[in-house]
């Protein structure tokens, strides 16, 4: 998917919202596991079907399924061939976090783009440009680069200084990334709960679309994130696992995660009308 159909379909669906398919096994309905011998895909397929429309991209965390074995990698292909048949304008990322010497790297990114039909996948860029590069050479294919998480953690590495430049190691890893790859071929995870720092990741990466976690519940700010973070293109897919997903673990969870869906869409329709992006 090139970057002009991805703001073509946040225009049509007026959202730039994308679902975290974050299954955990010891979440979902329990009734489920009565019903079918199928319950994870069951639940990702009903979730996918009741959000569609009202979202552009779906976000797999591969610990969920990877944690299952043999079983949880047949559920994840299912789940990406249905979304891939069904709903075709859909952007899928694989948030499987990987990067590696380049070898390693050029492995796992045929595992996503070769043999799998993810649109981007996910990638740490501690090791440097042969672990990222690999991933860059499938045509219309994308790497999600972690810049600034939202987890904790992120204060122990990501904000330190070069005592000489003052530098934040953030802000070298996007401009060093931007000699490896393009705006219509690399996207930033930029966590919602430092969305004060938007301000400071948009003076280095203006035109890059930013893969926005940490909205709903950890906590981030939808209105704060599109402040700071929106360019001409929108430039931003805000992710929402946990509140949409598990909005109820009842037999109502489908329709309790669209309500959910809508409930953001709809503010996302009001940021991309106030922003004259729709």
């Amino acid at each position: 998917m090139t970057k002009q159909e991805l703001f073509e379909n946040i225009q049509r669906k007026k959202s730039f919202l994308c679902v975290g398919l974050d299954t955990d096994v010891n979440k979902i309905p329990e009734h489920l596991f009565d019903d079918s011998e199928d319950a994870i895909f069951e639940f990702n397929k009903a979730i996918i079907d009741a959000t569609a429309d009202l979202c552009v991209a779906y976000k797999p965390n591969l610990a969920f399924y990877e944690s299952l074995g043999l079983e949880g990698w047949e559920i994840l292909e299912r789940t990406v061939d249905y979304i891939r048949a069904t709903y075709p304008d859909q952007f899928i990322i694989a948030d499987a976090k990987r990067g590696d010497i380049g070898n390693t790297s050029a492995m796992y990114a045929r595992t996503f783009f070769g043999n799998m039909e993810f649109d981007s996948v996910t990638v740490a860029p501690y090791m440097g440009e042969d672990s990222v590069k690999p991933f860059l050479t499938y045509e219309g294919k994308w790497v999600t680069l972690l810049a600034l998480t939202s987890n904790k953690g992120a204060f122990d590495f990501q904000f330190m200084k070069d005592a000489e430049t003052g530098e934040r190691l953030f802000e070298k890893v996007l401009k060093t990334s931007l000699n490896w790859g393009t705006d219509e071929n690399m996207m930033y995870v930029v966590g919602a709960t430092k969305a004060e720092m938007l301000t400071d990741i948009r003076a280095i990466v203006p035109d890059h679309f930013l893969l926005v976690p940490g909205v709903g519940a950890q906590g981030g700010s939808l209105a704060e994130v599109a402040k700071y973070g929106l360019n001409s293109t929108c430039g931003l897919l805000v992710n929402s696992s946990r509140q949409i997903i598990y909005a109820s673990s009842e037999a109502d969870y489908a329709q309790a995660a669209r309500i959910e869906a809508e409930k953001v869409q709809v503010e996302m329709e009001q940021i991309l009308f106030h922003a004259e992006l729709i």
